[in-house]
């Protein structure tokens, strides 16, 4: 079975069992709301178990969570640096246009014929995403995730096309 990341536990918070997640979800409020049920793995990517969120609430940069049946931080101390995970049958439906970050990373990336490089990263800086472009013999390229730059994805060839507006690519 696969499964996707969807936050690392960073601390514990608190004394009541909860604990501080560092979220790398766009879904945060449904993958953390209470009653989901989310793979525990380790930092050494190995399953731990199946929780199930008892509580969930925001704290400046982070998520909180609680787990059902862990009530005290000594209960949870051991999972700070193991990750959040769910299972890829779990995951939803996305209305058109909208992608996961794992069909995304990956993908070639060509303006009209010419190849650029393979999408290596996604940040999150703001206001859009920000697709991390890896080139050969080149730095990185930035190229933000609007309509104006990425033209169409097409994940059955793995391939998206883009233009890259004036002052994209500094190396030209």
């Amino acid at each position: 079975m696969n499964y996707f990341n969807v936050g690392k536990i960073v601390n514990t918070q608190g004394l009541q069992g909860e604990l501080r997640v560092l979220s790398v979800t766009d879904f945060a409020d449904e993958r953390f709301k209470k009653g989901s049920q989310l793979a525990l793995f380790d930092a050494n990517d190995h399953l731990v178990k199946t929780v199930e969120i008892a509580s969930h609430r925001k704290h400046k940069n982070f998520d909180i969570v609680k787990f059902k049946d862990h009530y005290h931080i000594n209960e949870v101390e051991k999972y700070k640096e193991h990750f959040l995970k769910i299972a890829e049958e779990d995951l939803t439906d996305l209305e058109d246009d909208e992608f996961y970050y794992y069909e995304i990373i990956g993908l070639e990336v060509y303006e009209q014929d010419n190849y650029i490089g393979e999408i290596k990263e996604i940040l999150q800086p703001g206001a859009n995403d920000v697709w991390v472009v890896k080139r050969q013999g080149k730095r990185d390229l930035l190229l933000p995730y609007i309509p104006s730059v990425i033209l169409e994805v097409d994940l059955a060839s793995g391939r998206v096309a883009v233009e890259l507006l004036e002052g994209l690519d500094d190396e030209d």
